[in-house]
């Protein structure tokens, strides 16, 4: 059993990542400083896009990218040193034109509480000018079978 079955995500199918709270993840109030949230998510985030065959080389021989253009973070409870999480991220919706979003929960192992929760909005880019462009047939290859299949709001 994997712990993605093992914890009652928000959403199937999540693509996992565990954590221990470190030291220099801790600042002056003795938790874990915001910042840190923030990289776990773009850490997991390329991490899945990674494990769906998009990684640095395919961006660059491709000239294209995707970047984020918007993001949320709710912070539900503070972390601690040498606190299990477990790092959770899901693509939400890709509208095949120019933009993707992505949601984030992070979970304590121990408890099974939620300590925060994400979303993020990313744009294609041609690397090259930074411009937005219309993704490649390769990103939707590669991005589509990971996007979840939620009803509309």
């Amino acid at each position: 059993m994997t712990q993605s079955t093992l914890i009652d995500w928000d959403f199937p199918n999540p693509f996992v990542q565990s954590r221990v709270v470190a030291d220099e993840d801790i600042d002056g109030l003795r938790h874990t400083n915001n910042a840190v949230y923030v990289n776990w998510c773009g850490e997991i985030a390329w991490e899945h896009t990674q494990s769906l065959g998009l990684g640095l080389a395919e961006y660059e021989a491709l000239d294209r990218a995707m970047a984020v253009r918007e993001a949320r973070y709710e912070y539900l409870q503070a972390t601690r040193l040498a606190q299990g999480l477990a790092i959770a991220t899901w693509i939400t919706r890709w509208d095949k034109r120019l933009t993707m979003e992505r949601r984030f929960q992070i979970r304590d192992v121990a408890s099974g509480d939620t300590v925060l929760r994400a979303s993020m909005v990313f744009v294609c880019i041609e690397i090259s000018t930074g411009k937005p462009r219309r993704p490649p047939p390769e990103f939707i290859e590669g991005y589509g079978p990971a996007v979840l299949d939620l009803p509309s709001d």
